[in-house]
């Protein structure tokens, strides 16, 4: 489990500035029904976070699900042509295309992640409620997404 002050302190160490309430828990997204299958079964989740000029990929250790204290992927809000917002099934697939890749990923849907893995990796207590930041964060860090790559 992970609360977002350790997600922000793990990305000011290494040097970044992130923006609060814009992380959300997400996962490479599969390019078959092969690959979804296998997906399913993967522990491998990350913290997509927003910071003010990139969005940086912060990883969760597979055997402890606490976040590991390293930044897996950087890409600089410049490198940015589009972000594209999808719904599918019971996941959000969100497809980032830079002048060089395409890389998609998907993040449980909040109305479902209290069931779910999103939930567990990013709960904590809110007085006697157990909430989650993930969900609360998924709306604005969607949004703020989508404007990335967008005319100005």
């Amino acid at each position: 489990m992970a609360n977002e002050q350790r997600v922000r302190d793990i990305l000011v160490n290494a040097g970044f500035e992130p923006v609060e309430d814009r992380g959300i828990i997400v996962k490479f997204a599969p390019a078959n029904l092969s690959a979804a299958i296998a997906n399913f079964f993967s522990m491998e989740f990350y913290v997509l976070q927003m910071c003010r000029d990139e969005l940086v990929l912060v990883p969760f250790s597979k055997l402890s699900g606490t976040l590991e204290k390293s930044v897996t992927l950087e890409i600089p809000y410049a490198a940015i042509r589009s972000v594209e917002v999808s719904e599918e099934m019971l996941n959000d697939r969100i497809t980032i295309t830079t002048g060089t890749d395409v890389i998609a990923f998907t993040a449980q849907q909040k109305e479902l992640s209290g069931w779910r893995t999103s939930s567990v990796l990013s709960w904590y207590m809110d007085g006697l409620k157990i909430s989650s930041w993930h969900a609360e964060n998924m709306d604005g860090t969607l949004k703020a997404l989508r404007a990335l790559g967008q005319p100005a």
